[in-house]
């Protein structure tokens, strides 16, 4: 069986637990170029029934190998009488109501793959940076349309990202519904204004959602179980500023019983100051609070009524940061990030590019490392790994990274397992089942589980030594520092002690 599924199966195993047993894109990089489709309004296909394949999540509990052979054993299973399904389709709807569009007035909408009768529902917020005034939106819309159109968008979303490759049969099993939202608003999920005479772009991000919960609940979410709105990078944040008003809604509309939980995936970023500090021309070079400071401004930005109350007027971009809004949410939210956030370092003037780092960058990266760290100390649910990256949970190797020998997918079902025991009879979260994961070790890569760098020049991978070694990492300097040997030093290092 494809490796791929086996790693979608673990994380719909996660969702499939719970009460009563029912059963990409970066801030960095440009999207893909999109395949030319006919516009058109679709409806999803009528889900058939099938066998049910349940797991004995009990295993878990003792043996994640056991688990692992579980899952393994379920996809091959499934795979003889399901090859015709091996390919996903997620099918676009574009919105109902045309009033709420993307950045340049086209409709926006969803992709879609139901199942039919499912009470777990999987809602995805896209990412990929956003823009700040006229001359970068134009820019943007030039180089990265379809982040800001759905003009071109395809009819049926198919590829290797974490929604994309979601198997029919594994969507089947668990009885699991999901949508991907497609970001075409520039604003962080966060805008709330129509395009105009005098506005010549639209931003209506926190709208979209609406608009997506509004239609979905007609497709099924209405007779949900649970609700997990999760994101990656920019769509990180926007589960951070919208999972609370997702909840408000669907309580408002009569559906109070639906539990909403959040997965914020690399949106949780700092408002420290740049490493170098630069004139604010565009979304790399500008310090990460005045960009906000000037986004909310140009989107006509909300944010949520109990994070607004915390700071004057005025201050509002406050609550795009992470560890400033999550004590004001009431939904629990998990939050997965990288201790050494490619996008922060890019925002904060920490380019590494192949070439030793100055003493200054890399104290300064350090420290960037242990400010993250102590943002996330109250968090309740968090994965927080020492590796230089950005997202996590729409990568092909999420399911290898650990926290102190706790894979994600681990930790993940752990925190699903806490949440079903205290809403059933306020059990304390089992014991060996960690759900508070912060690494230890103090420097990008240190952990050994971290995903595989390679030299940019020769192509050739490095193990953690000779990546900070590249780096220009001292260490008979780094072991003086640490009152180490540097042999001991550089043993901890390759353990990821």
């Amino acid at each position: 069986m494809a490796r791929g599924t086996v790693q979608v199966l673990l994380l719909l195993g996660l969702l499939h637990w719970g009460p009563g047993g029912e059963g990409r894109k970066s801030w960095r990089r440009r999207g893909q170029q999109p395949q030319p489709a006919v516009r058109e309004r679709s409806e999803a296909a009528t889900g058939q029934s099938v066998e049910s394949f349940p797991l004995d999540f009990t295993a878990v509990e003792g043996n994640m190998d056991s688990f692992m052979a579980q899952v393994k054993s379920l996809a091959q299973s499934l795979y003889p009488c399901s090859a015709q399904n091996l390919h996903p389709e997620l099918r676009l709807h574009l919105l109902l109501n045309s009033s709420v569009t993307c950045n340049d007035g086209s409709p926006a909408g969803y992709y879609l793959k139901e199942s039919k009768g499912s009470r777990r529902w999987l809602l995805f917020l896209e990412g990929g940076w956003y823009c700040f005034n006229r001359e970068n939106c134009n820019t943007r819309y030039n180089t990265m349309r379809r982040l800001m159109s759905s003009k071109e968008w395809p009819i049926i979303k198919t590829g290797r990202s974490f929604f994309s490759t979601l198997p029919h049969i594994g969507a089947h099993a668990f009885l699991l519904s999901c949508s991907f939202i497609p970001y075409c608003s520039s604003d962080v999920w966060s805008g709330a204004s129509a395009k105009s005479e005098k506005n010549e772009y639209a931003f209506m991000g926190a709208l979209i959602i609406q608009e997506v919960i509004r239609e979905l609940v007609g497709k099924g979410l209405g007779n949900a179980k649970v609700l997990l709105l999760a994101g990656s990078s920019a769509g990180g944040t926007g589960v951070l500023l919208n999972v609370d008003r997702v909840a408000e809604q669907l309580e408002e509309m009569g559906y109070p019983g639906i539990q909403i939980r959040g997965l914020a995936d690399s949106g949780w970023f700092l408002d420290n100051k740049q490493y170098r500090r630069t004139d604010c021309i565009d979304t790399i070079t500008c310090a990460p609070t005045e960009a906000i400071r000037r986004g909310i401004r140009y989107w006509n930005g909300i944010v949520p009524e109990r994070c607004k109350l915390q700071f004057e007027e005025g201050e509002e971009w406050n609550c795009f940061f992470g560890y400033k809004i999550y004590p004001t949410l009431r939904c629990p939210v998990f939050v997965v990030q990288w201790l050494f956030d490619e996008a922060q370092l890019t925002v904060d003037n920490v380019h590494l590019t192949g070439q030793p780092v100055q003493e200054g960058q890399w104290l300064y990266i350090q420290n960037m490392g242990r400010e993250l760290k102590n943002t996330l100390k109250n968090v309740a649910a968090s994965f927080a790994p020492a590796c230089l990256s950005h997202e996590i949970i729409t990568r092909n190797y999420w399911i290898d990274i650990q926290v102190k020998g706790t894979s994600l997918p681990r930790a993940l079902h752990c925190w699903d397992r806490s949440l079903h025991d205290s809403n059933k009879n306020g059990k304390v979260p089992l014991k060996g089942c960690p759900i508070h994961l912060i690494d230890s070790c103090p420097w990008p890569h240190c952990n050994p589980s971290c995903p595989t760098i390679r030299d940019q020049f020769t192509g050739q991978e490095m193990n953690v030594i000779q990546f900070l070694m590249h780096m220009g990492f001292d260490v008979q300097k780094m072991a003086q520092q640490q009152g180490l040997e540097p042999s001991k030093l550089l043993g901890m290092l390759s353990s990821g002690s």
